[in-house]
């Protein structure tokens, strides 16, 4: 009668495999070091787009163990366009402190319209992509 082993190691995929019940299954691990980024609100937008639309890009991230990681590059690369394009407009639109000062309501639709179009613009360019 063959003993039946709990742990194996495929000689082919050097993949370790587990007894689970009746059932082998792949010992995988994720990497320890990808999981010490902060991800903001960019980030989680990428991942949700990831996840939805290209789950091919999202499975090997994950299972490369770059998903983390690259998901911190993009917020950090999303938040660095937003301001470049939010300075940008502001100054092409000539929206300035003395407005500010003189005529607050409409300095606050002014820059609450620049911010969503420079959204709208880093979203095409990074996330949406």
């Amino acid at each position: 009668m063959e003993q039946v082993k709990d742990r194996f190691i495929d000689e082919k995929t050097k993949i370790e495999y587990v007894r689970c019940g009746d059932y082998y299954l792949p010992n995988l691990k994720l990497s320890v070091e990808d999981t010490n980024y902060s991800i903001g609100k960019y980030g989680r937008m990428k991942l949700n787009y990831l996840k939805n639309n290209k789950k091919a890009e999202y499975t090997i991230l994950l299972m490369e163990g770059k998903l983390n990681r690259y998901l911190h590059e993009i917020d950090i690369a999303v938040s660095h366009r937003v301001k470049t394009i939010i300075s940008q407009l502001v100054k092409q639109e000539n929206v300035t402190e003395e407005l500010k000062i003189n005529n607050q309501l409409e300095w606050v639709g002014k820059m609450n319209s620049i911010k969503n179009r420079a959204e709208e613009i880093a979203f095409n360019e990074l996330i949406y992509m």
